[in-house]
């Protein structure tokens, strides 16, 4: 069965040109310690897929580098994958395509990246189909910015206004794991898991445990840029009208608060961190139950 594009994510996102103006890149040397878990840092002409890749904000990062890797960028979103499309990267095939079920090839790719993306499509469908295109041995990344007022609930915001607009964010709960739920690494931990009434034979289709890493940012934006950042959200960017409007006042009140911290052009310190984990395709048939 064909993963469908949740209502969440299809309207959440419609506007695709705000998400690729206001959502951020990611950190060059992040980016290039990930590739090298991956095993394809100064591998010329690798195959990689950017699964997800939405606007195409890690797309074009791999786009520009010296390995001159070959790109395909599945995204499902229709006018997301017009945003990148009209990009022109050439180097890179922009594909309609869900995470299982994808129009590439079996073990052809050297390696998969999802980029602030997996918690969308974190089932063990989409699983066999990323180990299905990887070649054997073949590795699969993650990685995600992570804004304080997106993080998970156990994370401790760095400031008192990025904690008032972490709040907020989670006052909106629409039953779409994010992130910060961090219930995208289930479908991992359950390759092996066991309970008193099954066992799982130990046929993992990619290798445990998770390699992890992150590094910690600081971005100084005007308030104005903040609050496009946070309302590119998915959950916040479907609001309207009167609601919308009481949203942005409680976040203009924060970031105007008198203990907030500015620079002379009156920027904000944004602060999060970015995420990144790795794994490797084992070969092996998909997981069964032994009764």
């Amino acid at each position: 069965m064909v993963l469908q594009l949740s209502s969440q994510a299809s309207h959440g996102f419609r506007n695709a040109s705000s998400y690729d103006t206001h959502r951020p890149s990611y950190p060059l040397e992040v980016v290039d310690d990930l590739l090298a878990h991956l095993q394809v840092k100064d591998v010329p002409n690798a195959r990689i897929v950017d699964l997800g890749a939405g606007t195409g904000k890690f797309t074009e990062l791999l786009a520009a580098r010296d390995e001159k890797y070959h790109v395909v960028a599945v995204e499902p979103h229709e006018e997301m994958r017009k945003a990148l499309s009209a990009k022109g990267l050439s180097t890179v095939d922009v594909l309609d395509g869900y995470a299982n079920s994808m129009p590439v090839e079996s073990q052809s790719v050297d390696a998969v990246v999802a980029a602030q993306a997996f918690h969308w499509f974190a089932t063990d469908d989409a699983l066999e189909e990323i180990h299905r295109i990887l070649i054997p041995g073949g590795n699969f990344g993650m990685i995600w910015n992570v804004e304080d007022y997106n993080a998970p609930e156990s994370w401790d915001p760095t400031t008192k206004w990025e904690a008032t607009m972490k709040e907020i964010m989670w006052s909106y709960h629409d039953q779409r794991p994010r992130f910060r739920h961090d219930l995208w690494r289930n479908v991992f931990d359950k390759q092996v898991s066991s309970t008193p009434f099954t066992i799982q034979a130990a046929d993992p289709l990619f290798s445990l445990p998770l390699g992890e890493d992150s590094a910690k940012f600081v971005n100084w934006l005007h308030p104005d840029a903040i609050w496009e950042r946070f309302r590119s959200l998915s959950q916040i960017s479907v609001l309207e009208g009167d609601e919308l409007a009481s949203v942005r006042d409680k976040a203009f009140t924060a970031m105007g608060a008198p203990y907030v911290e500015a620079n002379e052009r009156g920027e904000l310190p944004l602060h999060g961190h970015v995420v990144y984990t790795w794994t490797s395709a084992v070969p092996g048939a998909p997981i069964k139950e032994a009764g």
